[in-house]
């Protein structure tokens, strides 16, 4: 099996500095490599977003590999050993923007398909692989618009899907992603009314009157999360009044939440239990929401999480463990059609930092494992 062949392909990846929702190019040379294998690739673009649905075969089981070619920016350049878009190998690590978020296993996936279509070609089901550059900006334009446009005009059904999104902890493949916590955002507007600090009487601080509700807030528990997921939590991201000044009053504030939630509680139970603890607090407010995504999760005896596990413990000779925690992934998008939905890529430990590094020989490793996996679920 060519494993050379990924750290290539990674090295080639980085060099595109594709910031999204830029991808530079990197999915017009994922499906040329592919094309010499009989897939078949659709380029579909909505907006400044690029996105490629490319496939094998034909028929079910359609198991499907999802990446992004975006990338978030470097940051100061200067602080980084090396620069963030000319890929370095040192002490056996690969460093550069996208090396484990998520260009490594993506150029792993590709590779993966390579080695299995050139040993395969008549496998049964399909194969696809589903590459966006909008994971890491607003997920507007990528994967959520092919599944409700594309793939919904196609009448096209996923049964499997794979996530590449960097899942491990402490090595690689330690911990697999069989589900994700729902993201629901809120940012909330209390209107006072502006004055002078020397006269309060005749102002009204929004900033005090929500203090009280802004507490409760953060102070109540939720739910109490259940085997598969973490109690909800309530996080104030951002807060903002005033003009500057000392001695002004401010007019308005402006707090900026998140809930992270279980399946113990819905969008809808939240938002309600929000505008009623406002409402009890007497407070003049706007409130507008924004759901990322609902909970998901993919049951422990399912076919796909049982043949990552068995891929994974074969080619590293130890377990992985199931997790639901971290942030959203667009395998969010992919759960409400049906289908098994899971993560398993590189470590987490360097992403969106300086020097974002992956060991080199996690990704020939990770190639093993997507091509075992393969051979699992279409052989």
């Amino acid at each position: 099996m060519n494993t050379d062949a990924t750290l290539e392909l990674a090295c080639d990846l980085i060099r595109r500095p594709s910031v999204t929702p830029a991808d530079e190019g990197c999915q017009a040379l994922i499906a040329e490599r592919l094309a010499a294998l009989g897939c078949h690739a659709e380029h579909i673009r909505y907006g400044d977003v690029d996105n490629l649905w490319l496939t094998h075969g034909s028929g079910r089981p359609l198991t499907v590999l999802l990446g992004h070619t975006d990338v978030v920016p470097s940051g100061p350049e200067t602080e980084w050993q090396t620069p963030p878009f000319e890929p370095t190998i040192s002490h056996g690590h690969l460093y550069g923007r996208g090396a484990a978020d998520m260009k490594g296993s993506v150029a792993a996936m590709v590779v993966a398909m390579e080695n299995f279509l050139q040993a395969h070609p008549d496998h049964n089901g399909t194969i696809a692989l589903l590459l966006t550059s909008d994971e890491e900006g607003v997920a507007r334009d990528g994967v959520r618009r092919v599944v409700s446009d594309f793939l919904a005009a196609n009448g096209i059904d996923i049964d499997y899907c794979l996530v590449g999104e960097p899942s491990s902890h402490e090595r690689l493949g330690d911990t697999i992603k069989n589900g994700r916590r729902g993201s629901l955002g809120g940012r909330l507007i209390v209107r006072g009314s502006q004055g002078h600090v020397a006269y309060p009487h005749l102002a009204e601080n929004p900033f005090h009157r929500a203090a009280a509700s802004l507490a409760t807030l953060c102070e109540t528990q939720w739910d109490r999360g259940n085997d598969d997921f973490p109690p909800t939590s309530f996080q104030i991201s951002n807060i903002h009044a005033g003009t500057g000044a000392d001695n002004v009053i401010p007019g308005t504030l402006e707090v900026l939440f998140n809930f992270r939630f279980s399946t113990e509680v819905t969008a809808d139970e939240l938002k309600q239990r929000v505008h009623s603890l406002l409402d009890a607090h007497n407070l003049n407010y706007e409130l507008d929401w924004r759901l990322s995504g609902e909970p998901f999760q993919t049951p422990r005896d399912s076919r796909l999480l049982q043949a990552a596990q068995q891929a994974g413990e074969e080619v590293l000779g130890y377990p992985a463990q199931t997790s639901t925690a971290g942030g959203t992934s667009d395998g969010r998008f992919i759960a409400p059609l049906g289908a098994e939905v899971i993560e398993l890529g590189p470590l987490n430990a360097t992403i969106h930092k300086i020097n974002e590094c992956v060991a080199v020989d996690d990704l020939s490793q990770l190639t093993r494992i997507y091509h075992n996996i393969l051979s699992r679920l279409l052989l």
